[in-house]
């Protein structure tokens, strides 16, 4: 007998929004990203008891690691595909603007043919509100957004909405550079 497993995500022409926050059930304080039926997607893993905030893993909803992070001395990031050791280089990500109500950060992908100054991706926004914007040239492929509800007038900032637009990017990479634009103060 065939069994089915479910793989996320399936592939469809409209966007998905998952919802980004650390008070999901059974995460511990943990930042996760569920579906929209509550369903942990991915986690993130970090070591809360080491001095180093260097390392943050993205986990599935199995607990496999997908892409692990570093940041360097210099302030830029590194990310690996899974497993824990720096072998398997999938992307750089470097700061070009912060202040005190802006981030910018250019994203290069390893390994796609593409010339070393010209970055795949751009990261522009405020990490504080939660609001970010991740660009592919001209085009936006994914965006948070604070969870406000009809009469609010103010809106908390523990869970939010990360909007990835129909294309040919990676869910998780787009998660793992979520986790850089929030940790990468």
């Amino acid at each position: 007998m065939a069994t089915w497993t479910h793989v996320y995500p399936a592939a469809v022409p409209i966007p998905v929004d998952l919802f980004v926050s650390k008070k999901h059930p059974g995460l511990n304080g943990d930042l996760g990203f569920a579906d929209s039926l509550g369903n942990i997607v991915f986690k993130v893993n970090f070591d809360k008891f080491s001095k180093s905030s260097s390392k943050r893993v993205l986990l599935d909803a199995s607990g496999n690691p997908l892409i692990i992070v570093f940041r360097d001395g210099k302030g830029s990031w590194q990310g690996f595909k899974g497993g824990d050791s720096r072998e398997d280089l999938i992307f750089r990500v470097n700061r070009t603007m912060k202040k005190l109500t802006r981030t910018e950060l250019e994203v290069f992908l390893v390994g796609e043919i593409s010339r070393e100054s010209t970055p795949d991706f751009k990261m522009k926004g405020f990490a504080f509100q939660r609001s970010c914007t991740i660009y592919r040239s001209d085009s936006i492929v994914a965006q948070t957004s604070l969870m406000y509800k009809l009469h609010q007038i103010y809106a908390g900032r523990s869970k939010f909405r990360l909007t990835i637009f129909p294309g040919s990017v990676d869910h998780s990479l787009i998660a793992s550079l979520i986790v850089i634009f929030l940790y990468g103060q």
